[in-house]
């Protein structure tokens, strides 16, 4: 068999997203233009965005899956030298990518699955192999045995020895230069290959082939990472309804002063995600902090307080994110107090001066240093810990400092940051309360931006710049 080396790398992972050969499209890519920012208005009210029925969701999801198969995945393999890139897994031991390859309709592997995806070059595009599993909507040529099934209407799923016999056939009749595994120490969502899955997988090669064998993290999790611009739209619409919910718990439709705990809160936001046909991939919490408090707490909601949500939902298979601010005003006032404004404007600052730092080819310790340094500078007391979100919550790519971590993060934060790539921007100001006798309030933010294909900074739907209250 004459073997079709992989494309030279030639183009840079930007421009191969955009401009990749799709070797079979069913529809064509919506325009760039779909990633464009969101000019929205501070007063302008969130608004609630129902889902599509879920046949509807389905589709287009499916439409995603397909799209990043074919313009994402061809760019990232010619662009690290990857031939061949092998995936296998049983069910409920899946590859952190299996949720980034598969249809929707597909909740887990099934016995076992291997994915082959093998660069025959530009002109032929990528072939996507299913041994095990059905063919994902139409993404991948699927395999079964050649035995009968006990019914006589069809073939038997492959299983065992015969799955592997198939597997090794087709690595030597492709002959490929190398065999890229999801194996790494460091990365997650690069070493989704199971231990037991790894013994049998090399066993069923041959002794050449096993030295072919390597290691590519930045594969499995650039593309994770990486978007298309036909997400963002109904992304947008998630994030105004994720703004929309919290700004309705945190107003007097939800809570009564003195009355309404924090938990009370919570609950309702979880119950108000279930009722929107969404879900959650963490617990809600919901704090509040009174001028006679040493810090964030919970329980009863009292005029005078400020408040502070961390809330995400999962809906169409993406995550969210989300801290804001509100406040509970006393009898009398009409706005918030200067001092507690200034703290909510002191976290906006930070906001901008870490989106001025996240340059594409930076690396997440690089940004922090950075943008801690000239936080500094600016006398604002605060700390970053901003990461990647999309497919995952706490996603694929680099970390730009944790919480306990000003220093930087080893690894996680040595990755560097590309454009196409969505984050949630979390951090805190802690600033001095004049109206509370000086007391310092840690005002956290966390909300969602992304880099389009030429690495410029936006915010997904807008940013809070202003408390929610409740009167």
């Amino acid at each position: 068999m004459t073997r079709v080396p992989p494309a030279p790398k030639a183009l840079s992972i930007g421009v191969l997203l955009a401009a990749a050969t799709i070797a079979q499209p069913l529809l064509p890519p919506l325009p760039l233009i779909a990633q464009a920012p969101a000019v929205v208005p501070e007063d302008a009210p969130a608004r609630y965005h129902p889902l599509p029925a879920l046949r509807a969701q389905a589709d287009e999801r499916l439409a995603w899956t397909r799209a990043r198969l074919e313009r994402v995945l061809p760019a990232l393999m010619r662009e690290y030298g990857v031939e061949m890139w092998v995936l296998s897994m049983r069910e409920y031991a899946e590859d952190p990518v299996f949720w980034s390859i598969t249809a929707p309709t597909t909740f887990a592997a099934r016995r076992r699955s291997i994915y082959v995806f093998y660069d025959r070059g530009p002109a032929q595009g990528i072939e996507r192999i299913a041994l095990g599993g059905g063919s994902q909507g139409g993404l991948y040529t699927p395999y079964r045995s050649a035995r009968p099934a006990p019914t006589g209407n069809e073939t038997a799923e492959l299983w065992g020895d015969e799955q592997w016999r198939l597997f090794r056939e087709i690595v030597e009749d492709r002959d490929p230069a190398n065999i890229v595994l999801n194996i790494d120490e460091h990365q997650a969502f690069s070493d989704g290959l199971h231990a037991g899955e790894r013994e049998a997988l090399e066993a069923a090669l041959s002794p050449a082939y096993r030295r072919r064998i390597k290691r590519e993290p930045r594969l499995a999790m650039n593309y994770i990472a990486l978007r298309i611009p036909e997400m963002m739209p109904r992304y947008r619409k998630i994030e105004e309804t994720v703004h929309a919910m919290i700004s309705e718990a945190f107003s007097n439709a939800v809570i009564v002063p003195g009355v309404t705990t924090t938990d009370d809160v919570v609950w309702w936001l979880r119950q108000k995600v279930q009722d929107l046909g969404m879900t959650t991939w963490f617990q809600t919490s919901v704090n509040r902090f009174g001028p006679a408090d040493e810090d964030w707490g919970t329980g009863v909601i009292e005029r005078g307080d400020m408040l502070w949500t961390d809330f995400g939902v999962v809906a169409l298979g993406l995550k969210t994110d989300t801290q804001h601010l509100g406040y509970v005003l006393r009898a009398g006032e009409s706005r918030v107090p200067a001092g507690v404004g200034r703290c909510l404007a002191n976290s906006n600052r930070l906001q901008d001066i870490l989106l001025a730092h996240m340059e594409p080819g930076a690396s997440g310790n690089v940004i922090l240093a950075n943008a801690l340094a000239q936080m500094r500078a600016e006398g604002i007391d605060g700390t970053i810990y901003t990461h990647p979100i999309g497919d995952h919550g706490h996603g694929a790519g680099p970390l730009i400092g944790r919480w306990d971590a000003q220093e930087g993060v080893p690894h996680r934060g040595d990755v560097l940051l590309l454009p196409s790539t969505w984050h949630s921007i979390e951090l805190q100001a802690t600033t001095p309360i004049a109206e509370w006798d000086g007391k310092r309030v840690s005002c956290r933010q966390e909300e969602e931006a992304y880099l389009d294909e030429e690495g410029a900074r936006h915010w997904v739907y807008r940013r809070q710049s202003r408390y929610h209250l409740v009167w």
